[in-house]
């Protein structure tokens, strides 16, 4: 039997869900989901400067999960960079902090600087 997945801890939803080239059509030929907790990765990673292990901390997974889910985000943003497809931000195996936990009180919490959604 496999091992559970844990939850992925992430501070807040993307205020836009949907970006892209604005003569598009979202139809599936045309677009990329990205998990949200793909998009928390390069937030905390990219935006944030975070490394991969503060990264890991914050999400309450190992680093190598972190590794793997930020590497398949990368591939998903020039994909749709590169090939001029809508890119959505959906789904995932997360949980929404609340803003208190430990490890999420800092720099890197959204929900803590711009207010709870």
């Amino acid at each position: 039997m496999p091992r559970p997945r844990k939850w992925r801890k992430v501070c807040c939803l993307p205020e836009c869900n949907r970006f892209g080239p604005l003569d598009s059509q979202a139809d599936q030929a045309n677009y990329v989901v990205m998990t949200v907790d793909e998009y928390e990765t390069i937030r905390l990673i990219d935006l944030e400067g975070f490394t991969q292990e503060e990264c890991a901390s914050r999400m309450n997974i190992a680093r190598t999960t972190v590794q793997g889910i930020y590497n398949d985000a990368r591939k998903k943003l020039a994909e749709s960079l590169v090939n001029g497809k809508v890119l959505w931000i959906e789904g995932g195996e997360y949980r929404l902090c609340d803003g208190s936990g430990s490890g999420c009180g800092g720099g890197g919490c959204r929900r803590r600087r711009h207010g709870s959604k």
